[in-house]
């Protein structure tokens, strides 16, 4: 897979066959209009959610021939973010809320979103006013008129801390190695798929869910959109070490047993490395009965061989672990309640 870029100035595309499909008539609404689905997982963001999706009604106004529904989806927010959704849905029934009982963190939050969108695109957005929604429509025109089905907002900069982007180059590695992905194609919180790409995404039960994996596992026509990230101005981040850490297990175990296999070379690699020290070991001891015993390299070795051990260990553990969490069943998220939403 090459770099992929898009430019919405002159684009040269016409839209293939299952594109003219997707530009059939919405049913849902008994409308020509087609159905876009914000997804917002809201956490501490009672200053600026509304703010969010006020710029979304602005956007999605520009054009006639769409409608919205935002599946604003609260995290289990410690603030009063409830109260002002619950606010904007009593005053707009294109909003939708869903209260979690637990916090599950972003990747599950956009889950339990995707189930209850009903849009011919479904737009990943946080709640703290950094995506630019202003450019909705560049993100959307690659789905509309050229022949990708995810677009991905690409910062050249981002507006973090050096933790985060160190953390982001990490994840971004570590897709690259597992999931096979184009190294030039970056992930951000801002991005925009097709319906049957979200369908593919929901079969995924586990507890555990990786959405830039899914997404690469459902299709590999994914587009980067260059834009600037904004700069946050209401509240602060949330993301911390844990979580980064969390993600970063996710992406770890969830789509492959390479690291298994990594691994296995490992101690395949060390086992030899250590027949052979033996073999000279031994050798040099029969030439020159004088060489003395080397206990500070026998212990060097013994520390580094245990490591090694007790990291593998640990490595089989956690896919061990998580297979058992996964065939107990365990919940993706639970919901309390909803509004706005049918049974």
């Amino acid at each position: 897979m090459t770099e992929k870029t898009y430019s919405t100035e002159n684009t040269g595309l016409t839209a293939p066959a299952d594109t003219a499909r997707d530009a059939g008539k919405n049913a849902k609404n008994g409308n020509n209009k087609k159905l876009i689905s914000f997804l917002i997982p809201c956490y501490a963001s009672e200053g600026s959610v509304g703010l969010v999706i006020d710029e979304i009604r602005q956007v999605v106004a520009q054009k006639p021939d769409f409608d919205y529904q935002v599946v604003a989806v609260n995290d289990c927010s410690p603030d009063n973010v409830l109260d002002v959704l619950r606010d904007i849905a009593a005053r707009d029934p294109r909003v939708a809320v869903i209260d979690l009982a637990k916090n599950g963190g972003r990747h599950n939050a956009l889950m339990c979103g995707c189930h209850y969108a009903k849009g011919d695109y479904i737009v990943f957005i946080d709640d703290d006013q950094q995506c630019p929604a202003d450019r909705l429509w560049d993100l959307i025109d690659p789905l509309e008129h050229g022949n990708y089905d995810v677009a991905i907002a690409r910062y050249p900069k981002k507006t973090q801390s050096r933790f985060k982007n160190f953390g982001s180059w990490v994840n971004d590695r570590v897709a690259t190695w597992l999931l096979g992905k184009d190294p030039s194609l970056k992930f951000s919180n801002f991005s925009v798929m097709k319906k049957f790409v979200k369908d593919e995404v929901i079969k995924y039960t586990n507890p555990y869910p990786y959405l830039s994996g899914l997404m690469l596992r459902a299709t590999r026509r994914v587009i980067n959109v260059d834009m600037e990230e904004r700069v946050r101005t209401i509240g602060v981040g949330h993301y911390n070490f844990r979580k980064s850490l969390s993600l970063w297990l996710n992406s770890f175990t969830a789509f492959s047993v390479k690291p298994l296999r990594f691994a296995t070379g490992i101690g395949v690699l060390w086992a030899i490395l250590g027949s052979l020290l033996g073999l000279r070991t031994v050798i040099r001891k029969l030439l020159n009965p004088a060489i003395p015993l080397g206990y500070s390299s026998t212990m060097a070795a013994l520390l580094f061989s245990t490591g090694m051990i007790m990291f593998m260990l640990g490595l089989i553990g956690e896919y061990v672990g998580r297979i058992y969490i996964s065939l107990n069943n365990s919940p993706q998220f639970v919901i309390r309640d909803t509004i706005n939403l049918d049974d």
